[in-house]
């Protein structure tokens, strides 16, 4: 498969033949094709319902919504679709601002930058400060470990 900017993903696994996901991160970018994809949000919504956390990065939040994910929950998205996010899915209470926010089971985080701040705290809570801060290093990254 190919994804933006052409890059080629190669796949072991397809929806139906996935070994179990612990933690499911959901990509954005343009996903208006997806959003019309039922196959796409059944499947979101029958694996987030059983990862440790699912994740999504900038307009991923959109894909989390549409499976019902978001139901109720606070999330963010990136600013330029901040209004959509509010607009196509009341249910959620979508807040602008926040780099990232963690409800517990789902976590959101607004655009590119945001989701590398959101993927450390991910690591953070799940293997520990240490090894969020030696990762940040690693990667030369001043991370900000400001969500909501």
């Amino acid at each position: 498969m190919r994804a933006r900017g052409g890059l080629a993903v190669n796949t072991r696994h397809s929806f139906r033949d996935h070994p179990p996901i612990d933690v499911l991160i959901v990509p954005g970018g343009n996903v208006d094709a997806e959003l019309r994809r039922g196959d796409v949000i059944r499947w979101i919504a029958d694996t987030g319902a059983s990862t440790r956390v699912t994740a999504s990065v900038c307009t991923g939040a959109l894909l989390l919504a549409a499976a019902g994910l978001l139901d109720g929950k606070r999330a963010t998205t990136h600013w330029e679709d901040i209004e959509q996010l509010r607009r196509d899915f009341p249910a959620v209470r979508v807040e602008a601002g926040p780099r990232w926010i963690d409800e517990g089971e789902v976590v959101t985080s607004a655009g590119i930058s945001a989701g590398i701040d959101m993927s450390l705290h991910l690591v953070r809570r799940l293997a520990g400060p240490e090894l969020a801060s030696m990762t940040a290093r690693q990667m030369d990254f001043e991370w900000t470990d400001r969500g909501s």
